[in-house]
């Protein structure tokens, strides 16, 4: 486990976006989400991110995100839980890395503006805005989702500003790691999906916000740092055993499909809140078979 007490990045290691717990009305279960940041660390996870998609923020009402944060912090401490802080307008940014800071975290991930296709000068003034709050920023590259794309040359000015520390890269486009090292040398990159994992760790990334350790935490970690730590054999095998779950980490369905190996493996999983609906049963199959199959060779 990463030593968090030295080094004062608490983004780097494994830290999860945790999936949200939600009962047959879709309520959230707090108690449930507490006893899975709890199950997560317990199994060698670094962390948690709450309110990021994978936590479904965007259909929760601004008491329940509170809560989320607040349940989080209190199940492992304020130092392994960075909350996500997306939000329309830079104001409400600044207000959830505010109450993230005030619930006693250290660090947060906020996308770029997302309610529309944001010009640069846009993205700077956002990330600007939020760092006012005082709570060190990992910016969180999803141009796939956002149609804003933090390439390395912005990453390298929001950097060079003081407004980000780390960055969770989920472009898919490995061979920018190499560029960003290039042009910020000190800003920390984080794995942001699943199925590059390999590439990125030896691409020299510090960190990574997770998605399958939710379902396989011992084995997705231990494949986290074989790669890190340049063991490419045990990583490579691990990598080939996972990667059919991996890559549904990076498809529009990979809310769902995580939840469905949760259930899987013993964990609740559950439902989603619309406008989420439930996988296709093909889809529905390839999963399960995927999950039991990892089960089977013992990576559960």
């Amino acid at each position: 486990m990463t030593d968090r007490t030295t080094d004062h990045r608490p983004w780097r290691g494994v830290l999860v976006a945790t999936a949200l717990p939600l009962d047959d009305d879709l309520r959230v279960d707090h108690d449930k989400y507490a006893e899975h940041c709890a199950w997560l660390v317990d199994n060698g996870c670094d962390g948690v991110v709450p309110n990021g998609s994978l936590g479904e923020y965007q259909v929760l009402t601004p008491e329940e995100r509170a809560k989320v944060v607040e349940t989080a912090v209190a199940a492992i401490g304020g130092s392994r839980v960075m909350p996500g802080v997306a939000a329309y307008g830079s104001a409400e940014s600044r207000r959830w890395a505010e109450q993230a800071r005030d619930a006693g975290c250290e660090s947060v991930m906020l996308l770029p503006p997302n309610a529309y296709r944001a010009d640069e000068r846009s993205v700077l003034l956002h990330y600007a805005e939020v760092a006012e709050a005082g709570i060190p920023i990992v910016a969180y590259n999803n141009p796939i989702d956002t149609k804003v794309d933090l390439v390395p040359e912005l990453l390298a000015k929001l950097h060079g500003e003081g407004y980000i520390h780390a960055v969770k890269e989920f472009s898919g486009d490995v061979r920018r790691a190499y560029q960003l090292a290039e042009l910020a040398p000190e800003l920390d990159l984080l794995i942001g999906a699943d199925d590059v994992l390999l590439e990125l760790a030896i691409a020299g990334a510090k960190g990574w916000v997770a998605g399958y350790p939710n379902a396989l935490p011992r084995s997705t970690v231990e494949l986290y740092h074989a790669a890190v730590g340049g063991d490419l054999g045990t990583a490579k095998k691990l990598y080939e055993q996972l990667h059919p779950l991996l890559r549904w980490d990076s498809k529009v369905e990979f809310v769902q499909a995580i939840k469905l190996s949760m259930d899987i493996v013993g964990r609740h999983g559950g439902r989603c809140r619309p406008p989420r609906v439930p996988l296709l049963p093909e889809q529905e199959a390839t999963i399960r078979a995927a999950t039991e199959q990892a089960v089977a060779a013992g990576l559960a």
